[in-house]
């Protein structure tokens, strides 16, 4: 599923390309908007709210879509070959201007409402970590709500802060020097208090960057004031290793860049669906997989 950062370039792009034009074709391929035209009417803007995408047209109407787990949008020049989005059956939307033409590929939420019913898609969200309502203290509160909820899955619920996704999640907690299922409420209060900024320094780093790293965004002291989040610096004179973009995701089971320690994985869900996790089992402390005791209660993670 795309980060908050993604989708944020994502809206960048589409702001560009249509933004202040006249829609000169309009091709909604959802039963529900077969009928649907916005052909004549001006696109003001595109705008990114956590993992969701608004795109505002002239007469008060929004285009409201979700890339979910492999959505995209692709803008392309009039007269350009569509290609790299996929085949022309998962097309869902063609928004064109007299000079590009955006082009949107298996989108599994797509919905044309009022503008001034925005909040009937995003209104559940909790604070943008890319956007102007981002507000830490907010954020820290509603992950904190619930004490007993895991780490991880509280960190990939919108509702308690928007724009975390699966790669970010895992990331976020090797920072924090903690295992994604270690209840929220147990992690040490210094730490809590930093991880909004952590996380908003993450995709604000990574937003303006064509390939994520979170190795070399937060190269200064851990939250785990007993270990250094930096890779381990080479020998001088000896040539430089290249430094993997990410921490932990996705590099089981290499070592771990700050103790060596292989990388492990499992899979952590909301009862809804499993998503891959990576931690260190040396650098951060907490529950994993086979010392989990059984929830009483799970929460669907809300995107």
């Amino acid at each position: 599923m795309p980060e908050g950062d993604t989708v944020w370039q994502t809206a960048r792009r589409l702001h560009t390309a249509l933004a202040g034009k006249v829609l000169t074709r309009s091709d909604l391929r959802v039963p529900k908007y077969a009928t649907a035209d916005l052909t004549g009417r001006t696109v003001l803007d595109v705008t990114p709210r956590g993992k969701h995408l608004l795109t505002r047209v002239e007469g008060g109407l929004t285009l409201h879509s979700h890339l979910r787990m492999d959505g995209t949008w692709r803008v392309y020049a009039n007269g350009q070959r569509w290609s790299g989005g996929g085949p022309a059956h998962q097309i869902r939307v063609i928004l064109g201007t007299a000079d590009r033409t955006a082009v949107g590929y298996r989108l599994p939420v797509l919905e044309l409402l009022r503008t001034t019913d925005e909040d009937r898609a995003v209104g559940h969200l909790g604070p943008d970590l890319l956007g102007p309502d981002w507000n830490p203290e907010l954020a820290l509160a509603n992950l904190l709500a619930d004490p007993a909820r895991p780490l991880g899955e509280a960190l990939l619920d919108q509702r308690n802060l928007a724009g975390i996704g699966n790669i970010y999640k895992s990331e976020l907690c090797f920072l924090l020097g903690a295992t994604p299922w270690l209840p929220i409420g147990a992690l040490p209060a210094d730490r809590a208090a930093k991880l909004p900024a952590i996380a908003k320094l993450l995709l604000e780093a990574n937003r303006d960057r064509p390939i994520r790293n979170t190795t070399s965004t937060l190269t200064a002291s851990s939250p785990n004031q007993n270990r250094t989040t930096s890779p381990s610096t080479p020998t001088p004179g000896a040539p430089r290793p290249h430094t993997p973009d990410l921490f932990v995701y996705g590099r089981t089971p290499r070592p771990c860049l700050r103790c060596g320690t292989p990388i492990r994985t499992a899979d952590q869900g909301d009862g809804s669906r499993e998503r891959p996790t990576y931690w260190c089992p040396t650098c951060q402390v907490g529950p994993a997989p086979g010392t989990i005791p059984p929830r009483k209660t799970q929460h669907r993670t809300t995107n």
